[in-house]
């Protein structure tokens, strides 16, 4: 430990790399119980003021919402087709496409979230998409005017359309292993989603072993 920080995290160095520790206990609760746990979260966002323990560790759980993202692109995008290109360079060009496209449609649906101040995670992408390839088909409003529209077409379709609020909901992790895709209902695995409660308790860190002063 280097020093403690007055958010109750601390600096420390892993490899080469300076980090800031946060340790916190996490519980969840659901109908089938609770279960509470202490996890560690090491950043490089050293700043505490501008990243705050509690803010930090809450939005952690979000990047794996990246596993959506993926998603998109290989079921809304290219309807679960597989790319056509039979080259490599080709393959490469197509995927940089199908992410350009990803980003400008992903980039369309922040502005519109952010003029709107509505979480960005109420917005339908398939809205979305669909709105853009109309507007390309129809060749409709394609060169903007002189005021720039930040919501645009694309943006007030989703805004119409707003998904209801996220829940949190969890699911029991399994491993399956059957010999054969019949075999699941044998297993008897529990797949049934909850709704769950969560809260976090950012633990203090221990006072350093050295005469640091607290940053």
């Amino acid at each position: 430990m280097l020093g403690r920080l007055r958010d109750g995290s601390y600096l420390s160095v892993i490899g080469r790399v300076k980090v800031r520790i946060i340790e916190c206990e996490i519980t969840i609760r659901t109908p089938a119980g609770k279960c509470t746990g202490v996890y560690r979260l090491a950043t490089t966002l050293l700043d505490c003021q501008r990243f705050p323990a509690l803010q930090t560790v809450t939005l952690y759980h979000e990047r794996w919402e990246v596993e959506t993202c993926y998603l998109e692109i290989k079921s809304t995008l290219l309807g679960r087709r597989v790319l056509r290109s039979a080259s490599p360079a080709l393959i490469a060009q197509e995927v940089y496409a199908l992410l350009a496209v990803y980003q400008v449609i992903r980039i369309a649906i922040a502005a519109a979230a952010q003029v709107a101040a509505v979480d960005p995670d109420r917005a339908s992408f398939t809205i979305a998409l669909h709105t853009a390839r109309d507007l390309l088909v129809q060749a409709t409003n394609v060169i903007a005017d002189t005021t720039i529209d930040l919501v645009g077409r694309i943006g007030r379709q989703i805004l119409d359309n707003l998904l209801p609020s996220r829940r949190l909901r969890v699911s029991p992790r399994t491993v399956k292993r059957p010999l054969s895709r019949y075999a699941y209902k044998g297993l008897r695995l529990n797949r049934k989603t909850y709704k769950a409660t969560l809260s976090i308790s950012i633990l203090p860190a221990q006072t350093p072993s050295t005469n640091q002063t607290d940053p």
